[in-house]
Order: structure tokens, then C-alpha cells, then sequence
């Protein structure tokens, strides 16, 4: 069972989605949360896998509340949930600061009950629902200030750093294996081998990862 947390300050909706969860054969959902506050505390008693998380709250809204949860001694140790932002715009900045705190990406809160349904099931399994050149867009349209490369970069081959190039550019595994003359699976090893050097979540992560660090552009 994927074990979900629904946080967002319309009950009314909350509970539309609390229905439309608790249908799925696969899913559960272990607490509500009406604030950024109350996701803290109702994360920490349910340790679910998956925190669906709107963006915005008060008093604590759902980005800082992100970034909370990121930076707790769990997720340290690799215990944090997976978070999907809910936002009301498609191209929302304060959704993709969450992402750089660590969320999987961030989903329409309009999306239909399937689309909401597949999602979470993605990122359960590791994969994100942001595409990266979209994410590489919002990023780049206020970039981070230039920083110091950090040292675990250095640990990528020549080759793994070819492919991180391609994925901080938003190509898909497809076309980073026209690109660069590797088969698909290769590519696939060589992206699981950077996420495990750079301990990063997701190849969202890696396009995070590049333009906070100026690299792979």
C-alpha cells in the first residue's frame, strides 16, 4: 500500500481527494493536514510515502513546509516522503522553489482523479511529474547565483558527466541515446549511477542540481 498524506487548507477538497484515494486498491491515506504547520507534525506521526502538498497556505505555506521535511534527520537518512506540490498554475515559481527543496515535481490541482492517481503511483516508484525541460525553463528564467562546484561532481566519468549534460537539458533517455550513441539501457545505468554519486532523489533533481551550480548547461 502507498501510504498518503493530503495536505491543503480547503477541507472540502481535501476530502474529494481522502474519497478518491481510499477507492484505489493500492493506496491509503494516513492523515490530513490544513496548513504547512500540521503537515509537519502529521508527517512525523504517519510517515507516509507520499505527501500531496498545496501551495498555498498560512500561516506556513506548502514550500516552506517542503523544505522542512527535506531537511529533518530522516531525510538525511533517506527516509523523507516523496512530496507533490498542488498548485493552481501551471507554471508556478513557488512550485518549482519546492522542487528545488526536494519535491518530485508538482501537478494541476484541477487534474482529473486518474492523472492524480498515476502520479502518485510514479513517483512511489522513483520516477517525478514535472517534465525536466519544463522545470529547466522555470529555473533558468531566475537563475541561481553561480556557486562553487561541489566536490561529489568530480566523482562522474567523462561519460556520466556527458549524460548529466544532456539530462540538466531536459532530453529524454531516447534522446540522450541518439545523442551520444549509447543504448537506452546504458543511458539508464549511467543516470541511476549519477543519482546514487550526487545523492540526488530523481533526474528532476539533476536539472535542480545544474542550475544551482551553474554546471551541465
Amino acid at each position: 500500500m502507498i501510504r498518503v498524506v493530503l495536505v491543503d487548507d480547503q477541507q472540502l477538497f481535501r476530502s474529494g481527494l481522502a474519497i478518491i484515494l481510499g477507492a484505489q486498491l493500492d493506496m491509503e491515506v494516513v492523515g490530513q493536514a490544513a496548513d504547512g504547520t500540521e503537515a509537519l507534525q502529521t508527517v512525523a506521526a504517519t510517515r507516509p510515502d507520499v505527501v500531496l502538498m498545496d501551495v498555498q497556505m498560512t500561516p506556513m505555506d506548502g514550500v516552506e513546509a517542503t523544505r522542512r521535511i527535506f531537511e529533518t534527520d530522516s531525510a538525511k537518512l533517506g527516509r523523507a516522503p516523496k512530496v507533490i506540490m498542488l498548485t493552481t498554475f501551471d507554471w508556478d515559481k513557488h512550485a518549482a522553489t519546492a522542487v528545488r527543496h526536494g519535491a518530485s515535481g508538482f501537478i494541476l490541482k484541477d487534474s482529473t482523479p486518474e492523472f492524480v492517481c498515476a502520479s502518485i503511483r510514479a513517483v512511489h516508484a522513483g520516477s517525478s511529474v514535472i517534465a525536466p525541460q519544463n522545470l529547466a525553463a522555470l529555473l533558468e528564467s531566475e537563475p541561481e547565483p553561480a556557486r562553487e562546484v561541489p566536490e561529489n561532481f568530480a566523482a562522474l566519468t567523462d561519460r556520466e558527466t556527458e549524460v548529466f549534460a544532456a539530462v540538466a537539458l531536459g532530453l529524454t533517455n531516447q534522446e540522450i541515446s541518439g545523442r551520444l550513441f549509447l543504448s537506452e539501457s546504458t543511458v539508464k545505468t549511467h543516470i541511476g549511477a549519477i543519482l546514487r554519486k550526487l545523492e540526488l532523489r530523481d533526474r528532476v533533481q539533476i536539472v535542480v542540481y545544474s542550475y544551482e551550480n551553474g554546471i551541465g548547461r
